[in-house]
């Protein structure tokens, strides 16, 4: 199975409120990323664990480490959880920003480093959310 064909068959696994508002995030973030290359981590271990919620990812970046080493990663992440969604905004070095950015405009959302957490798209407002996604993506395109 591609990756389109798991990003589409997990957003589909979802309930309906849920898969409604995780489409519309999933047609915004390709708006954001034209193009972009798409992940889907099933959120399971080498062992077939779960160890985290299953995500979509979208473009892409290198993370460098102290040692040397790069990994490419993804930019933004778009997660079903338990209460509701989560969008990863990662790659962002300043701890704060989101929340002190986006935070209080956003609406009823926990921003945190790298993540906002919401338990529907009617919560929140869309086109913050969506500043935050095109900020995230400029900062990390510019390494």
């Amino acid at each position: 199975m591609n990756v389109q064909e798991q990003i589409k068959e997990y957003i589909a696994s979802q309930p309906e409120l849920k898969r409604s508002d995780m489409q519309k995030l999933h047609q915004l973030t390709l708006q954001a990323l034209p193009g972009c290359k798409l992940w889907f981590e099933s959120g399971k271990n080498s062992e077939n664990k779960t160890v985290s919620n299953p995500t979509i990812g979208y473009g892409s970046y290198t993370i460098k480490y102290a040692d040397g080493k790069t990994r490419d990663f993804f930019q933004i992440g778009l997660s079903a959880n338990k209460t509701g969604i989560s969008v990863y905004i990662l790659g962002i070095k300043d701890k704060m920003y989101l929340a002190q950015t986006y935070g209080k405009e956003i609406g009823k959302a926990s921003v945190t480093g790298y993540c906002i957490k919401f338990k529907t798209l009617k919560d929140i407002d869309i086109d913050i959310l969506e500043a935050a996604i095109r900020y995230g993506v400029e900062v990390t395109s510019e390494d």
